[in-house]
């Protein structure tokens, strides 16, 4: 989905929370545009953290010694540049 739908969510749900006057019978239009609004922020928070994970980089190697036990290393890389154009 990613920031697109997020901030889509954000905008109908400030619309429907603070702009909108109308009313239908048993329903709050306020209240469910501020839960559309919360779920536009949400998902924008989430499409970041989940992106931003993406550039970790892992390698793990395993070395067998010479009497058979084997040791295993792992190292973690952060990639926090910009990809080359």
């Amino acid at each position: 989905m990613g920031y697109g739908f997020g901030i889509f969510l954000l905008a109908v749900g400030l619309i429907l929370a603070l702009a909108v006057q109308d009313t239908i019978s048993n329903v709050d239009l306020t209240l469910i545009g501020w839960i559309i609004a919360l779920a536009g922020v949400l998902l924008i928070v989430l499409t970041g953290v989940t992106m931003n994970r993406g550039r970790a980089s892992r390698t793990v190697s395993t070395t067998t010694h010479s009497d058979g036990s084997q040791t295993t290393t792992e190292q973690q890389q952060r990639n926090d540049a910009p990809p080359a154009v």
